[in-house]
């Protein structure tokens, strides 16, 4: 019964803590649930980077109701000073009886030492519950805070011969309404949102988020070999959201001081004549970009795969057919020449989105 009721505490955790998805950058999203005797005495969510974590605000609604409680979190509770003190700390101090843990931290200042530090002042600690739901959920954490690279969620719209645009280069639109809308909630769930200088200059896009998705703007990155971003282009031009551009050694040093005077950041990549990706990832984690949405073109999205820099694949395929061997391909770069050789999609998920098909995979890159 006890496994039973745990299991169902620790859902309404993880619903908890997914409505905050896109609000924490690169800190974890973490829902908390206080019970006692039966009955929940407090509710918490990590609502935004450097304010209290989930624990304390579900500690604070329980109040004195929280002594023999049982604590349902779905991240082991931090033990370390950071933005804020630590939570098992708070936990301790409210003299809970018990706490269910989803998933241990892979952060390497927390792993296992706040769950040593609870058992060592007598708490009963379960951890383990929902294991899998947890980490799937703080998948992008879980990869910024042991690598500190970004994760990186490719999301591209085809036809279903897998053209992204028209033979002319129209793709206005490719797929659907509810596609396009779920698209906006996919870059308010990530920090950066990526393309390449092809898509601005053709397109002249804002690159932020729909207001009829709550949501927080993502950092802007363009990737720019030569800086032939104009001054005038929208993501210059507007401040609101911060923009990142990525050039080679060979950009202009005049162009990058006229940027930067416009208030864009030019991140300089490798000493080639093209933008070194790997090492741009790099440079990104060192800003704090802990996800990157990729909308790239044909050949940003090739090579980021032929890197190994993609870590997800979000694929929208509209139910439409425009031929045209000119048209502009889902990835450009080239290729295998066995079958056998390909790239396979692991953990694949297909759903329908509206009238097109979504199909979510996680690349499996051999050795």
């Amino acid at each position: 019964m006890e496994i039973l009721n745990d299991e169902y505490y620790m859902r309404l955790a993880l619903e908890l803590a997914a409505k905050a998805a896109g609000q924490t950058g690169i800190n974890p999203v973490v829902g908390c649930v206080v019970v006692k005797e039966g009955r929940i005495v407090g509710v918490g969510t990590h609502l935004k980077r450097g304010t209290g974590h989930a624990e304390v605000h579900a500690l604070q609604m329980a109040g004195d109701e929280a002594e023999g409680a049982t604590v349902y979190v779905t991240l082991e509770p931090c033990s370390h000073f950071g933005k804020t003190p630590p939570c098992c700390e708070r936990i301790i101090a409210a003299k809970a009886a018990r706490v269910v843990v989803a998933s241990g931290d892979p952060n390497p200042q927390v792993s296992g030492r706040g769950i040593a530090r609870l058992r060592e002042e007598g708490i009963d600690v379960t951890i383990g519950v929902l294991e899998q739901q947890s980490r799937l959920m703080n998948e992008k954490f879980n990869k910024y805070i042991t690598t500190k690279l970004p994760f990186v969620t490719l999301k591209t719209a085809s036809t279903l011969d897998g053209k992204i645009a028209s033979r002319s280069g129209d793709s206005r639109w490719v797929t659907g309404a509810i596609a396009r809308e779920q698209v906006h909630t996919l870059r308010h769930q990530h920090d950066a949102i990526m393309v390449g200088i092809g898509t601005v200059l053709a397109d002249d896009p804002l690159l932020n988020t729909r207001a009829s998705v709550p949501a927080v703007d993502p950092v802007r990155i363009i990737v720019d070999t030569s800086l032939r971003l104009p001054l005038e282009a929208r993501v210059v031009t507007d401040r609101t959201i911060r923009t990142i551009v990525l050039a080679s050694c060979s950009a202009s040093s005049d162009k990058i001081a006229a940027l930067t005077a416009a208030g864009v950041e030019v991140v300089v990549c490798g000493s080639g004549e093209k933008v070194d990706l790997a090492e741009g990832m790099k440079k990104l984690g060192e800003l704090e970009i802990g996800s990157i949405l990729l909308e790239g073109g044909g050949r940003l999205n090739g090579a980021m795969l032929e890197a190994r820099l993609i870590d997800k694949i979000v694929l929208y395929y509209a139910a439409k057919i425009v031929g045209g061997a000119e048209a502009p391909g889902t990835f450009t770069f080239p290729g295998v020449d066995k079958m056998a050789d390909a790239i396979a999609l692991e953990r694949v998920q297909i759903e329908m989105a509206g009238e097109d098909i979504s199909v979510t995979g996680y690349p499996a890159y051999k050795e």
